[in-house]
């Protein structure tokens, strides 16, 4: 076959492709509940057809292909209507095209162009020039999502389809993707109730970030399954009867914890697979005899089977009459099986399932040709985008900052605190009583000096707990104090103490940099960038604004250090505490040629950020080990460049590396082991059990004889019959920790060992 033949075949086989997939969207489309616009999606289609053509993702296929599965989701798992694919069909096309919002506009109307427009990167932006092109882009889309929501439905639509084809994007991109969509996309997607696809971008996450955990609780999940399926069986065979007898309409589905989720679990509980009782859950859905008693029936249910089965009696949650936040609504029961098992049961009507499977966009219901904007009737989701306003309007000039402010807001635990008049407010759990006073009113908040919990006075760092009744005692003569920051929960508070002290502060950090300014211009230096850099860093100060406050405040005052350091002395080091690697041979630090340490490797600008690093035996010490989560070898680990472009060692899983990858993705590297077992590094278990005669004793034993371990502290204390400590040792990687814990468990009396760092 000639090179034009096969080039014709090629295109052939492209059309077919492209073909048959719009053709699956137009499908679902008609077979919705919209009204049927089948000529303005077509004409989208053939636009972006011919605005991406002869363009080719990674993977190999026709750009345009993105495009169509980003609209298939957007109609099929998220229910929106033509707006909306019209929208998600165009959205790369003024990004990475000749075209502008405004032909949009002209052609295809001012809804479709706004969206399009919120869902288009930007350039340039608030955070100055140590700019997070994430975090502008971020804050671009809740703009336009205050706006008109679709903007980021879509976008976690598009988000959904990049996280799907992820493998064919070099590592260091993959953690970037994998980390912004946990610490963001994930979260937004619970908070619009959209469960089904925040499962999955938590799972796809997971997968790329810890392919050998995900792979691992995936072999055991298929292992388990026969087990699980005769529980299942046995246990709603008595509940099919109950609920036959009773003539109600249902089914009864197996809802499995998804692979992140136990994860999750494992690392926080310090538990293994097998120590997870809640793997398995019964979920009824019924179909209502009528719609205005589907709460009652709810109950109805519950009554019938708690009648079988004996229920836990803290383990009620009745999101039936007060609903989460994102819409779902459920009557959850735990109740005691036959075989001994807790097994939680979930009740919830074919309306509320299908709100728990679609979040709001399932009663939504846009209708095409109006505007976007939330229903009246939508009250908890008006309110938390008023909040994501509130913290736009005033900003924090800090991109991680920023992030983390709206991260606050995508709570999923809530609680149902009252007013003083029985009136109910939707709080995040862990919220306190500060917050509540700024969740009512910003003077409420800025003038509060305490509250009445339930009748009895409390500080204003009280945690409110669910059904509390909370009365905030103000004073005029209050005002903001920075020490609040410390104990408020909410983005809301936050944002607004912190908008409140900027004002305050910045008349403080003006004269602080006039008077740095004098300084400098008295001791014949200029006043430039380079030089407050200089000083930042000399007195371990991470933004600029807080020296100069420091400066006005008087707690620095710049003296002939500061001259010495500008004209060249060694600084010291800012920012997060780092150590370079000291490995040990033998039970004693390593010793380097000439005894010298080496250098820290300072990255060129030709630097492939697409390959990744390798640290071996022999550069280790080039690199900075983060005191945030302590990786040694054998943890899933990532490089990140810093301000100096040396590079910092993170644990894939630590939460400051989470924040990196959602706010300067373009730093991350992949970085991977190639360690011999040459060298020890510190790493501590914790122990606790049964106390025993002897105990401590075999313990010791296990490590140092059975497994040739050097213990290098212990630290056990002991009181009526039980024992706790830690244990630090010496080992290779971390395997050898694996291995620890494994023969520990073994040990009679021992009850729980897990690994601290």
């Amino acid at each position: 076959m000639t090179n034009d033949q096969e080039l014709k075949a090629r295109e052939a086989a492209d059309d077919k492709m492209i073909g048959d997939a719009f053709q699956h969207l137009l499908d679902t489309y008609i077979n919705s509940r919209h009204r049927k616009k089948v000529d303005i999606i077509t004409k989208a289609f053939n636009f972006a057809r011919q605005a991406h053509k002869g363009v080719r993702r990674l993977s190999g296929e026709p750009y345009i292909m993105h495009p169509i599965a980003v609209a298939q989701i957007a109609c099929e798992e998220v229910g929106l209507g033509s707006t909306s694919i019209c929208a998600a069909l165009l959205h790369d096309v003024v990004e990475d095209t000749d075209y502008t919002t405004e032909d949009i506009d002209n052609i295809f109307g001012p809804k479709v162009a706004n969206i399009v427009d919120g869902l288009t990167k930007i350039s340039g932006g608030i955070f100055g020039d140590r700019a997070s092109a994430q975090a502008e882009n971020f804050k671009k889309l809740l703009l336009m999502m205050s706006d008109d929501i679709r903007v980021i439905l879509i976008k976690i639509c598009d988000r959904l389809h990049n996280m799907r084809t992820l493998a064919s994007q070099p590592a260091n991109k993959q953690y970037k993707i994998a980390g912004e969509t946990l610490y963001i996309y994930a979260p937004l997607a619970n908070r619009l109730g959209l469960n089904k696809i925040k499962t999955e971008l938590e799972d796809l996450s997971f997968r790329y970030e810890h392919p050998d955990e995900y792979a691992s609780i995936e072999r055991k999940l298929a292992s388990t399954q026969a087990s699980r399926h005769t529980l299942f069986d046995e246990f709603t065979a008595p509940i099919r009867e109950a609920l036959d007898k009773m003539g109600i309409k249902y089914t009864i589905k197996e809802r499995v914890k998804s692979p992140y989720s136990i994860w999750c679990k494992m690392q926080n509980k310090h538990v293994t697979f097998d120590e997870i009782y809640d793997i398995l859950a019964v979920r009824i859905i019924f179909c209502p005899k009528e719609r205005e008693n589907e709460i009652n029936e709810c109950f109805n249910i519950y009554v019938a089977i708690s009648k079988i089965y004996k229920s836990h009696p803290d383990r009620l949650r009745d999101w039936l009459n007060h609903p989460k936040a994102n819409g779902y609504q459920a009557l959850h029961v735990t109740l005691m099986s036959h075989q001994g098992r807790w097994i939680e049961v979930q009740i919830r009507s074919d309306r509320m399932d299908e709100i728990a499977e679609q979040g709001f966009a399932a009663h939504w219901k846009y209708k095409e040709g109006e505007s976007g904007e939330i229903a009246e009737d939508d009250g908890e989701l008006n309110d938390w985008l008023h909040t994501i306003k509130e913290i736009l309007d005033d900003p924090q000039p800090d991109a991680m900052d920023f992030l983390d402010a709206i991260k606050l807001n995508l709570f999923a635990s809530e609680i149902f605190v009252f007013t003083p008049k029985g009136e109910i407010k939707t709080m995040p759990a862990g919220c306190t009583a500060l917050d509540f006073a700024f969740s009512i009113h910003t003077f409420l908040g800025s003038h509060c000096i305490g509250a009445k919990v339930n009748h009895k006075l409390v500080p204003l760092s009280h945690k409110l707990e669910s059904g509390d009744q909370v009365e905030i005692i103000t004073s005029k003569s209050q005002h903001v104090q920075p020490s609040w920051i410390n104990f408020v929960y909410t983005a809301k508070a936050k944002a607004k103490i912190q908008a409140i002290l900027r004002r305050e502060n910045r008349e403080l950090q003006k004269q602080g940099e006039e008077a740095l300014s004098a300084f400098l211009k008295k001791n014949g230096m200029e006043y430039t960038n380079a030089a407050v850099d200089k000083l930042m860093a000399f007195h371990n100060v991470s933004k600029r604004e807080d020296l100069f406050q420091a400066i006005g405040e008087k707690m620095i005052i710049p003296g002939e250090k500061d001259l010495d350091e500008l004209k060249g002395k060694k600084k010291k080091e800012g920012g997060l505490k780092w150590r370079k690697f000291v490995p040990f041979i033998g039970g004693g630090k390593q010793k380097k040629e000439g005894g010298k340490q080496p250098q820290l490797l300072v990255l060129p600008d030709t630097f492939n950020r697409k390959k990744p690093i390798f640290i071996t035996d022999d550069n280790i010490g080039q690199y900075k080990f983060m005191f945030c989560c302590h990786p040694i070898p054998g943890d899933d680990i990532l490089g990140f460049i810093d301000n100096k472009k040396q590079i910092e060692i993170h644990k894939r899983a630590c939460p400051v590396a989470t924040k990196l990858k959602a706010s300067y993705g373009n730093r991350i590297l992949d970085a991977k082991w190639d360690m011999h077992k040459k060298l020890y590094f510190d790493a501590t278990v914790r122990i606790e059990g049964i106390d025993r005669i002897g105990m401590l004793n075999e313990v010791t034993r296990v490590i140092s004889e059975q497994m040739n371990i050097s213990i290098h502290k212990v630290a056990i204390s002991c009181g009526e019959g039980i024992f706790d400590g830690t244990i630090e040792l010496r080992v290779h990687d971390r395997d050898d920790v694996r291995s620890i814990i494994e023969n520990l468990k073994k040990v009679t009396g021992v009850q729980d060992v897990s690994q601290i760092m």
